[in-house]
C-alpha cells in the first residue's frame, strides 16, 4: 500500500511556480494571438473570394484533423530550425517555450475561428446590406458592424475555448518543456514521491479550471440579460 508523503510540497512551490508561469505564458499567447489569426480565418471563410474561403477551409480542416500532441512534435522540429537559420539561436528551453507557442498558436486558431464564424453568421444578414449600402467594403463592415456585436456573444465560449487549452498545455511534456506539470514530474521523480506531485498537479488544474469556468458562467449570464 503506498504511503503518501505530502511534506516535499511546500518546499517544491517555488519550483512548481516557475514552471506555472511557463504554463500561463503559452495559454496566454495561444489565445491571444489565436483568437487574432482565428478571427482573420472566419473572415476569409466567409469572404465572397473563393481562394480565400478555400485557404481557411483547407486551414481548419488540417489543424481540427490532426492530434495536438503531434503539431507540438511537429512544430518542435521545425521550429527551431527555422530560429536557427535566420536569427542563429541555439536550441534551448527558450527554442522549446517558442515552439510550443507558435504549435498552439496556430491550433488553437482553427478552434477560434470556427467560434467566431458562427458568431459572425448570428449577426443579421441585413446589417451587412446595410453597410454595404453605406459605401462599406467587406473588411470595413466586418469591424465597424459585426464583429463588435458578435464578439460580445462569443467572449463565453471564447473563454470556455481558453480553459480547454489551459488544460492541453501539459502536452508540451512530450518536448520536455518544464511547464507546470512537467515540473511536477521531475520533483516526483527526484524525491520519489511521483503519486503526491502528479495528485497535486491535478488538485491545482482543477481548482484553476473549476474557477475559471464560474466566471465564465457568470460572464454569460451577465451577456444573457
Amino acid at each position: 500500500m503506498h504511503h503518501f508523503d505530502w511534506s516535499g510540497i511546500p518546499g517544491a512551490l517555488p519550483t512548481l511556480w516557475t514552471g506555472a508561469i511557463i504554463t500561463f505564458k503559452i495559454t496566454l499567447i495561444a489565445i491571444v494571438f489565436g483568437i487574432i489569426w482565428g478571427t482573420i480565418l472566419a473572415m476569409f471563410r466567409l469572404s465572397p473570394i473563393k481562394p480565400l474561403a478555400w485557404f481557411a477551409q483547407g486551414y481548419v480542416t488540417l489543424f481540427r484533423s490532426i492530434p495536438l500532441v503531434m503539431v507540438l512534435l511537429w512544430f518542435f522540429l521545425i521550429v527551431p530550425q527555422v530560429l536557427q537559420s535566420v536569427l542563429g539561436l541555439s536550441a534551448d528551453i527558450d527554442i522549446r517555450l517558442a515552439s510550443a507557442m507558435v504549435a498552439f498558436s496556430l491550433f488553437e486558431a482553427a478552434y477560434y475561428s470556427e467560434i467566431i464564424r458562427a458568431g459572425i453568421q448570428a449577426v443579421p444578414r441585413g446589417q451587412v446590406n446595410a453597410a454595404f449600402a453605406l459605401g462599406m467594403t467587406y473588411a470595413q463592415a466586418m469591424r465597424l458592424i459585426v464583429l463588435p456585436q458578435a464578439f460580445r456573444a462569443m467572449v463565453p465560449l471564447l473563454l470556455t475555448q481558453g480553459i480547454v487549452l489551459f488544460q492541453d498545455t501539459s502536452l508540451v511534456y512530450v518536448i520536455s518543456l518544464a511547464d507546470f506539470f512537467r515540473t511536477a514530474t521531475n520533483i516526483g521523480d527526484r524525491d520519489g514521491t511521483n503519486v503526491e506531485m502528479v495528485l497535486f498537479a491535478g488538485a491545482v488544474y482543477f481548482v484553476i479550471c473549476v474557477i475559471a469556468s464560474s466566471l465564465v458562467k457568470g460572464l454569460q449570464k451577465k451577456v444573457a440579460r
